[in-house]
């Protein structure tokens, strides 16, 4: 019997080990041991605050409402982010620059800049100005912290008992952000932007910083910014010889400046003091017999006429002077472009068309910039009423553009060689997954360029595109053109999905009046020191014009263009004894319509839709902006030489024109009529004339009728 071998001795460091893994495992197990009995003791203690029925339903709801509110407070914030990064420059300052802005004619307009008026410091204003303005626009402000949230149930109980806007809910300090940093866009996204960042300047700033802030910047009419320009402007004093009558005046203005304004309309400017006066008792602020001598004697007004300060027009000038000005160069006299007359025209024909038709076809706004040959840029309207609205949809606003993009298209293509009466396939077409339908559905067949861009064919440009041309080239020819707008190379932008500005369309148009050139567009045409050195002249310090749309390319684009108005989408844009040209602009929903064309001597372009991007009802660029374009441009081309369009022949209506147009219409409407006659069946197919065999058959099988009814069977059935 062989004996077992003999086990060997562990040595000492697999002992360690052994003792390692054993404290391990032990470990462990107590963790796991502890941890349960935590678990068991949590429950045993929660069940304690177990609640059931309705207090259970009670603490569910609160639950839940927590949870969505933390999400919202984190969804509000994504979207505050944005706002908070202009908080980081020099937001205090307006810039150094003071400039005076004069008409073509030489005519004061209006002036803008820091150095306009010094600031009158808060302590300095009598106190009835302070508390006139703090009993109409916050009475609670040395209260809240930058949200009056008392104010604003109050404001909404106040709207909803008169189902109307009576009250507004903003706080000062929520008013000074939207000044400082915002838009007067009505916009969800906004008014998050303007509550943190009224939480940000209270925080920042004391409440009589922001209150000195306010009283600078807010705008009162007149083209006047700030109370004590305002005070000068219409009393001829300071804002500290301000009597009480006089401040509820100007207290009143910020509300509605444009519509409260003395120089405007004094019985609606006094009507509003009257209830500044009210505000002041109803606050506490004052007794009714310290007000009633502001009652008996309400304030008179320096005379200024009745000339509207053009600010649309000076907001953009004064971005302009901004550029060109030489450092160092900051008090200035600039003599701009401006025609006031052209001006109240345009401003005229967008109001009385709004007024007339803006509730049937649901619409609100409109922008227009008119451009002379020249390249002077003659008026810009930035939307109907500068005081509730600083807003510049004219050169700030970015539009989808619709149809009125696709002479960008078409001049692309003129360029590759194509003409007017180049044929190409209006039927349907699919870019990827893609499927661009035309105007109401049905299909064009063989159609010519001509009278694809007059009827406003979908399906055309976007063949040019994807067949022959390509997005990047065309975009290419909107940029050479003076697009500034960012344009997205995306197959769609042909059919203008785009966002693009008023004068962005007014300066791309402005190629085919003034002979293919670009680079003449422009506001300014001098700058001039206060001591009369003159700094700037566009005449020589501007870069020359250059080309960018060959002749040939030139003369079929307004070939096309003007047989628009005579047989096409623009109709109604057709002035007397005049030749037009220009093009129909509608986007998806009807949000957005336009209309941009031109004469031999003025391009405008017209834009009409609603802030908040509602649809309007049903209206397309050849109704209300073509109509707003054709009164404005029957004013302008009152007692003026005309000036022929390039390409065409006579600034006045052309009877061979005509004929060609009729002619082009006649072989158009014969081309549909063979289409339709192709696609229909010669003769009934031989399933149909079975079947109507077969019907016959069955009726001449079927039983006769007996003898009539009875006359009570009659009456009874």
């Amino acid at each position: 019997m062989v004996s077992p071998e003999p086990r060997k001795r562990r040595g000492p460091i697999a002992s360690r080990l052994l003792a390692l893994d054993a404290w391990i495992d032990s470990s462990l197990y107590e963790i796991g041991f502890k941890a349960r009995q935590f678990w068991e003791a949590a429950t045993i203690f929660s069940r304690r605050f177990r609640l059931k029925g309705w207090r259970r339903g009670i603490i569910e709801v609160l639950s839940e409402g927590f949870t969505l509110g933390a999400g919202g407070m984190v969804v509000m914030l994504a979207l505050a982010i944005p706002a908070f990064q202009d908080t980081a420059g020099d937001w205090r300052a307006q810039g150094d620059f003071a400039v005076t802005f004069l008409d073509r004619y030489g005519n004061e307009i209006g002036q803008r800049g820091i150095i306009q008026r010094d600031s009158v410091p808060v302590d300095e204003m009598p106190d009835h100005v302070i508390k006139a303005v703090l009993a109409t626009e916050d009475r609670r402000f040395f209260d809240h912290y930058g949200i009056d949230v008392l104010g604003l149930s109050r404001a909404i109980f106040e709207n909803v008992r008169a189902n109307s806007v009576v009250q507004g809910g903003s706080s000062i300090t929520q008013q000074l952000a939207k000044n400082l940093f915002l838009t007067n866009e009505r916009t969800f996204e906004r008014k998050i932007k303007e509550a943190f960042l009224s939480l940000w300047l209270e925080a920042n700033l004391s409440k009589k910083e922001i209150l000195q802030l306010y009283l600078d910047r807010a705008y009162m009419g007149g083209g006047t910014f700030g109370i004590e320009a305002a005070a000068d402007f219409y009393f001829g004093k300071s804002v500290k010889d301000l009597n009480l009558a006089e401040a509820a005046m100007l207290a009143g203005l910020f509300k509605a400046p444009t519509k409260y304004a003395p120089h405007i309309n004094l019985p609606a400017a006094r009507a509003r003091a009257n209830v500044v006066l009210s505000n002041l008792v109803d606050s506490g602020f004052m007794t009714e017999g310290q007000v009633l001598q502001a009652r008996l004697h309400p304030a008179d007004v320096v005379d200024r006429g009745e000339q509207k300060s053009p600010d649309y027009f000076l907001d953009w000038a004064f971005d302009e002077v901004k550029k060109i000005a030489k450092p160092g160069q900051h008090s200035l006299v600039a003599h701009t472009t401006f025609d006031a007359n052209i001006q109240k025209a345009a401003e005229e024909s967008v109001e009385f068309h709004l007024r007339q038709f803006g509730k049937e076809y649901n619409v609100t706004e409109g922008a227009v910039v008119v451009i002379e040959t020249n390249g002077a840029v003659r008026a810009i309207v930035g939307g109907r009423d500068y005081g509730a609205s600083q807003f510049n949809r004219a050169t700030k606003a970015l539009r989808q553009t619709g149809s009125s993009f696709k002479p960008y298209v078409y001049a692309t293509a003129m360029e590759h060689g194509f003409t007017p009466n180049s044929i190409i396939s209006g039927g349907p077409i699919s870019w990827g997954n893609w499927s661009p339908h035309n105007y109401g559905g049905e299909s064009a067949g063989n159609i010519t360029l001509l009278m694809a861009m007059a009827k406003s064919i979908n399906t055309v440009p976007v063949r040019l595109a994807k067949d022959y041309l390509g997005i990047d080239p065309i975009k290419a020819t909107a940029v050479a053109f003076g697009v500034e707008s960012p344009l997205e190379a995306h197959k769609t932008m042909v059919l203008g999905t785009s966002g693009m500005t008023v004068m962005d369309q007014a300066t791309g148009y402005s190629v085919f009046a003034q002979n293919g050139f670009v680079g003449s567009r422009h506001g300014i045409t001098q700058l001039v020191t206060r001591t009369g050195d003159v700094v700037y002249d566009w005449n020589k310090d501007a870069t020359p014009p250059h080309r960018v749309l060959s002749e040939q390319a030139l003369k079929s684009m307004n070939t096309m263009l003007t047989a628009v108005p005579v047989m096409g989408t623009a109709r109604r844009a057709q002035i007397p004894n005049i030749v037009v040209a220009g093009k129909t602009g509608t986007t998806q929903s009807y949000r957005d319509a336009w209309f941009v064309g031109f004469t031999g001597n003025y391009t405008a372009a017209v834009w009409l839709g609603n802030d908040d991007f509602t649809p309007t009802k049903n209206m397309t660029g050849g109704s209300l902006p073509a109509m707003v374009w054709q009164r404005l441009m029957v004013y302008a081309h009152q007692n003026i030489d005309l000036k022929p369009i390039p390409g065409i022949d006579k600034p006045f209506v052309d009877d061979q024109i005509a004929a060609k147009a009729a002619e082009a219409q006649k072989k158009s409407d014969e081309q549909a009529a063979a289409d339709a006659a192709a696609q229909r069946p010669p003769v009934l197919s031989s399933r149909t004339t079975q079947t109507l065999r077969d019907m016959t058959q069955a009726f001449q099988a079927a039983p006769k009728l007996n003898t009539p009814a009875a006359p009570e069977t009659l009456s009874a059935l």
